[in-house]
Formats: structure tokens, C-alpha cells, sequence
């Protein structure tokens, strides 16, 4: 296992404590991940391929899903210019 997707993994594992947090604290923790997730991803994909880089983002937005959710609803209510 490369060094990318070991600490893949142990984002995952931090996703999923985080998420076992407070409430108050599961958009602060979101935004952190996300920081810390998006360069995690593109070695990831620098690494393994492509296709585990899917694995890995298909993985990243099933555990934040919601902030997911919300950009996607905030794109569809945006005027059209």
C-alpha cells in the first residue's frame, strides 16, 4: 500500500471521528477535510491512477455528503447570467 492511500485512510478515519463529534462541530471539522482531503486526493491519483482516485473522492463525498449537498443546491438557486 503507497504512502498516499495509507494517509487516504487515515483521513477517513479522522472523517469518522469527527463525525462523533458535537454537532456544533461538523462544519468547522467539514471545511478542515476538505482542506486537508483535496491534496490528499490528487496524490492519491498522482500515485495509484485514476481510477483509485475515484475510489478514493467516491469515498470523500460519501462521508461529506452534506456539504456536498449544499454547494449543489446553492449551484441550482445562483441566477443565470
Amino acid at each position: 500500500m503507497t504512502g498516499s492511500l495509507i494517509l487516504a485512510c487515515l483521513w477517513g478515519l479522522v472523517a469518522n471521528v469527527a463525525a462523533l463529534g458535537p454537532r456544533r462541530m461538523h462544519w468547522p471539522a467539514a471545511w478542515a477535510l476538505i482542506a486537508a482531503g483535496v491534496p490528499i486526493l490528487g496524490w492519491v491519483t498522482y500515485q495509484n491512477g485514476p481510477w483509485v482516485g475515484l475510489v478514493v473522492l467516491a469515498g470523500g463525498l460519501s462521508v461529506l455528503r452534506w456539504p456536498v449537498r449544499h454547494a449543489l443546491a446553492r449551484l441550482r438557486r445562483r441566477p443565470a447570467d
